[in-house]
């Protein structure tokens, strides 16, 4: 069974995911060379300000914001047991970020690998499980916190090249990891 009428296969052209009779399948990238790929999404957990104040007590010993951190990593290594269609993939790095604002969360997951394949998803999976860690500790306080904002801001490597979303201001920034740099968003 197909989401679309039989015969219309120009609505959907393009969509990875999908053969050319609208069949979903896993993108067979065994012909891909093997090239380093990096992504790096963006979300955040809205909420009051008492609430981000009270990350800081750890309780019973454990800090709240560094089981959020494994939780990410954890979430990013399962992408493919979570997302059917993605590969298994054994990635070579998960850096998450976790900084506190005003009334906000504000989360960071990089990923990186040498493969065929990118590690968009995985990025995008390390920072929506992150956040969801931090709302398990933060509902108590706050009913109302909510994870906002899940983005892929970068991504590098294989055939497309280097991607960079662009910023709010209209611009294009320069990556800075092509130079060995650290990468800064907004």
């Amino acid at each position: 069974m197909s989401a679309r009428p039989e015969g219309d296969v120009g609505a959907l052209d393009g969509l990875t995911h999908l053969d050319e009779h609208g069949h979903a399948h896993m993108v067979d990238v065994t012909a891909k060379p093997l090239t380093r790929r990096l992504a790096v999404a963006r979300c955040a957990v809205m909420t009051t300000v008492e609430a981000v104040a009270s990350l800081g007590n750890a309780r019973d010993g454990i800090d709240p914001v560094e089981a959020a951190r494994v939780a990410g990593v954890h979430g990013a290594k399962q992408t493919y047991t979570l997302i059917p269609l993605c590969h298994s993939i054994h990635l070579d790095r998960v850096a998450v970020d976790v900084q506190a604002r005003a009334d906000r969360i504000e989360i960071k997951a990089v990923t990186e690998i040498v493969e065929r394949t990118g590690v968009e998803m995985e990025a995008l999976v390390a920072c929506a499980v992150t956040g969801l860690a931090l709302l398990g500790s933060l509902l108590d306080l706050d009913p109302q916190a909510s994870l906002e904002e899940l983005t892929l801001w970068h991504k590098s490597g294989g055939r497309s090249g280097v991607w960079q979303r662009i910023w709010p201001d209209g611009g294009v920034r320069a990556n800075p990891l092509e130079q060995g740099g650290t990468l800064e968003l907004p």
